[in-house]
């Protein structure tokens, strides 16, 4: 029961103290966007291949985990899924 108002406390704080960080630092803001537009990058191409799998029989799920991997990594890192998926089925 306390466990959920934990939750939502700490995700405040650290709402606040992003918030807090992007006015004080000009330069975190500008990397932020740049994660933020990697993330969605990221999510557009997971969500392209799941539209494609039909044709190509490789279906990746979206979820943080390959959504992390395709952010760092950027299209190697799906390819890299894509193999994984292939060699490990």
């Amino acid at each position: 029961m306390y466990l959920k108002y934990v939750m939502w406390g700490l995700l405040v704080l650290s709402s606040l103290l992003l918030v807090f960080t992007l006015f004080r630092n000009r330069r975190a803001g500008r990397w932020l966007s740049a994660v933020g537009v990697n993330v969605a990058l990221a999510a557009f191409l997971l969500y392209l291949l799941h539209l494609l799998s039909g044709y190509t029989h490789i279906d990746l799920p979206i979820n943080t985990t390959t959504l992390g991997t395709v952010t760092v990594l950027g299209v190697p890192g799906i390819l890299l899924l894509v193999c994984l998926k292939l060699t490990l089925l």
